[in-house]
């Protein structure tokens, strides 16, 4: 497994593939819109004109795409993945997607003898750079062992989750948990500045107990600040919290925090806060609140 193509070089794809180059692997990058390939040149990867041209002879096909329309969009189609990739090779999508979504995909891409691994992330952008991501996998056993090494150059927590698609309903769990977590984090903080109390000091005190989690310690900057610039946006989340719900609903789990958290996303993307860290449902709550700080 030597030769890679990787489609989609995104926020989180870009520095993916950078890390590939530096393990070793001969990266072809390929991505819907032009400009994204300066940090992989400079790792030493190389710019594909095509997904035909980033595919052909590759050892292993990555894709980091938004959701399922774009997944779709390359791999289906006389230009697409399927249609160009070599039998027996081994295409991972590491995008977020909804499970029957990954489902579909790795029932037809086994009519083309091509072996599929569903394998979303978290650990956001600076988890993708210092390649520490936690990497969520779903399909056959023996093919994430043939694919460790590449995950390893990824990321340090690498899980066979079960068959295709469970890789994908983890990670909705997982972006279930964070946006309520966000979201009570978000009303701790307008709860204690209302009360008066040092913000900084007992985020500290939080932190340091059983309140204390990931999204408090990577967030509290942001909190403080009001600082959303985005290490994952609102947007995405909101279209990850249409996967949980979705899925809830198709095999009959009750999630009414879920819901409600859903909704909060919602309304902040009405607001137009799509592009902007999803840390910013704190916005959310101080307009609720009655704030009157203008949003920054």
């Amino acid at each position: 497994m030597k030769r890679i193509g990787f489609l989609g070089l995104g926020t989180m794809g870009s520095p993916m593939a950078v890390n590939l180059c530096k393990a070793g692997y001969t990266v072809y990058g390929w991505n819907r819109s032009d400009g994204k390939t300066g940090p992989l040149l400079a790792a030493g990867g190389r710019a594909a004109a095509s997904i035909r041209a980033a595919v052909r002879g590759a050892d292993v096909v990555i894709t980091m795409l938004p959701d399922a329309p774009q997944v779709e969009e390359v791999a289906y189609g006389p230009e697409g993945i399927l249609a160009n990739t070599r039998p027996g090779a081994l295409l991972i999508d590491m995008s977020t997607i909804a499970p029957q979504s990954s489902v579909e995909l790795a029932r037809n891409a086994a009519a083309h003898g091509i072996r599929v691994l569903d394998a979303p992330v978290a650990g956001g952008e600076a988890g993708a750079v210092e390649g520490i991501l936690s990497i969520m996998v779903g399909g056959e056993a023996d093919d994430l062992e043939e694919a460790r090494p590449v995950f390893e150059a990824l990321g340090k927590t690498i899980t066979r989750c079960g068959t295709h698609g469970l890789g994908q309903t983890v990670k909705a769990a997982n972006q279930l948990v964070l946006a309520i977590n966000i979201q009570a984090c978000a009303e701790a903080v307008v709860f204690l500045e209302k009360s008066g109390v040092d913000l900084e000091a007992a985020l500290d005190v939080l932190s340091g107990g059983l309140a204390g989690s990931n999204v408090l310690t990577r967030k509290k900057t942001n909190f403080l600040n009001r600082d959303y610039t985005p290490s994952f946006r609102m947007g995405l989340h909101h279209k990850d919290m249409g996967i949980v719900t979705d899925t809830a609903r198709a095999i009959g789990a009750v999630i009414p925090l879920g819901g409600i958290a859903a909704q909060l996303m919602a309304s902040a993307m009405a607001r137009g806060d799509a592009e902007i860290d999803h840390s910013a449902l704190l916005h959310g709550v101080e307009l609720l609140s009655g704030y009157d700080r203008p949003q920054e």
